[in-house]
């Protein structure tokens, strides 16, 4: 292949907004944290990036992923078998000098994590219940409510989320998962964005399949 220059990635730090607010997270290079964003304990892949004012709790998220402003990531769940469902009986610290946080309950929400594949678009005001897989290259509509697992290249939206259809056929989306292409060195992904542009899927695979390195 001809290539008149070689393309040169920029410099691989995150980008987190001074708005955001962090807490626990791992970043990977060229991860960007929009304005107002707030993450607690969540592992963002390389490249991954979050619009304005979404929220993330205990998840484990990968690379390439466009996550929409207004998004809620594994959503907060309350104790509604208790006398009260509200924050007093699990953050009673808020409240009550020696009294501290619930850790039964807390541990109980991070049992509950969610996973998110490569490639996937959350799109906008969307919600990911807690527990829930989303698979690689997958599209969440807006204002979607994700109360079960997503099969990788599924467009799926409503509320509750429903398949709307395949992203790709499934010999396609088979193709895409061997080439696993998020995990290319930068400099060869930097090489490939222009056949990503100008090539029909299948004309890709076919020209990129062959490729090593």
């Amino acid at each position: 292949m001809e290539h008149t220059e070689q393309p040169t990635p920029k410099e691989p730090e995150p980008r987190v907004h001074p708005t955001a607010e962090l807490k626990g997270c791992r970043l990977a290079p060229f991860v960007s944290i929009g304005e107002r964003v707030v993450l607690r304990e969540v592992t963002v892949g390389a490249f991954t990036y979050f619009e304005r004012h979404s929220e993330a709790i205990y998840t484990t998220i990968g690379k390439f992923c466009s996550v929409a402003a207004n998004t809620r990531i594994n959503a907060l769940e309350h104790p509604i078998e208790r006398l009260t469902q509200h924050k007093v009986s699990y953050r009673p610290n808020e409240y009550f000098r020696y009294l501290g946080v619930d850790n039964a309950f807390r541990e109980r929400r991070q049992a509950k994590a969610v996973t998110i594949g490569h490639d996937a678009w959350i799109g906008h005001g969307a919600v990911v219940m807690p527990g829930v897989t989303i698979g690689n290259g997958t599209v969440v509509g807006a204002n979607a409510v994700v109360t079960r697992d997503v099969a990788a290249y599924s467009i799926v939206a409503g509320s509750p989320a429903r398949v709307l259809r395949p992203r790709f056929p499934t010999d396609v989306a088979a193709r895409i998962e061997r080439l696993a292409w998020w995990d290319w060195p930068v400099e060869k992904l930097g090489i490939a964005i222009p056949d990503m542009q100008a090539l029909p899927i299948e004309a890709f695979l076919d020209r990129w399949e062959g490729e090593s390195g």
